[in-house]
């Protein structure tokens, strides 16, 4: 029998930033963070060569080691969809996509590389037990996205466990955060990307709706820029201080975040006649108090940011714990990563 994996690395490879995390098992359920890093990238590397070298770049700042790493990849390309079905086992499933995605998914699959699972019912929901269909989480990537990932990682000398898509490591994350909210209540996620937001709906273990935003950090900041005429920092400044015409601005400018926000409330309401208490918001802009304040006035709902890694004891050295708490509200792609490999093992 193969020896349970106690130290993972759990990476978050996005177009625009790298982020990985160094977890490890200890007795009980207790996890504990040992190193960490993030790093900018000018854009989307497109080759396993320039791609790989910025991993290596990425581990040794972060330091550590571990036997095996778990990738989360957030990517414009990718495909997440949740359909209905009668049950039919996964594996026949992932076939029948592959070979006849436009019936089932409106989309040409034939290029994409495919997985896909059964989304667990609530407890309870009598409806879906006896309706004899089941809802499918199906996720994909581009053969091609696949193959230079594939290649950066080989040569940046990882033994890859686990490649996952960047919302349902979030998913994951949020479960080993808040495990009794997950388990119990319905829950909306908010996670602000570079160039893109998800959003991401459950309750009581169950996924709801998972769907993509054209709008992100980017757009945020362009059009704060725009409407003031000032730059990136002034930008911040002026709405840290809650300079009244910059709050306004942000008001304005993530008007198109909050119509999204609001009509995928109204579904969970009307699907399920659940009630959304509060919201949980991560990305950059997550870091940021007054935008925060700005997405809770207008959506009359509590936002609040929040870190897959506050369960966790921390074994960081000194220089790297005074800056933790804010980075980790980047981390929790990785996290969940992690925790997903960590846990099945």
């Amino acid at each position: 029998m193969a020896k349970a994996l106690t130290s993972i690395i759990g990476v978050d490879l996005g177009c625009y930033s790298l982020k990985s995390v160094l977890l490890q098992r200890k007795s009980g359920s207790r996890v504990v963070v040992t190193h960490y890093a993030s790093q900018v990238l000018s854009g989307p590397v497109d080759t396993a060569e320039s791609l790989g070298r910025e991993l290596k770049s990425l581990f040794k700042t972060m330091g550590g080691s571990a036997k095996s790493c778990a990738v989360g990849i957030s990517s414009p390309d990718a495909l997440i969809r949740i359909i209905e079905q009668p049950e039919t086992p996964p594996t026949l499933l992932r076939d029948a996509l592959r070979l006849n995605g436009m019936a089932l998914l409106n989309q040409d699959c034939k290029d994409f590389v495919l997985d896909c699972d059964e989304i667990p019912t609530a407890p309870g929901n009598a409806e879906a037990e006896t309706a004899g269909r089941k809802r499918y989480l199906v996720g994909g990537l581009p053969r091609a996205q696949v193959s230079v990932i594939g290649g950066a990682l080989e040569q940046s000398g990882t033994n890859v466990g686990a490649l996952q898509l960047a919302p349902i490591c979030a998913f994951n994350a949020f479960e080993f955060a808040f495990p009794e909210v997950f388990k119990g209540q319905a829950f909306f996620l908010v996670d602000i990307g570079h160039s893109n937001s998800t959003v991401m709906v459950g309750s009581k273990r169950e996924l709801i709706l998972v769907r993509s935003i054209d709008f992100g950090g980017k757009a945020l900041i362009e059009g704060l820029e725009s409407l003031s005429g000032e730059g990136r920092e002034s930008v911040f400044q002026a709405l840290e201080q809650e300079d009244e015409v910059m709050v306004e601005y942000t008001r304005v400018t993530l008007a198109p975040l909050i119509r999204e926000i609001q009509s995928s409330i109204g579904f969970l309401e009307h699907r399920d006649e659940e009630t959304i208490g509060r919201i949980y918001v991560s990305g950059g802009p997550a870091k940021s108090a007054a935008l925060l304040r700005v997405l809770s006035d207008n959506l009359n709902l509590p936002c609040e940011s929040w870190s897959a890694l506050a369960n966790c004891e921390s074994a960081l050295p000194a220089s790297r714990s005074k800056s933790f708490a804010l980075e980790a509200l980047d981390l929790n792609v990785a996290c969940g990563a992690a925790v997903e490999l960590l846990q099945g093992n």
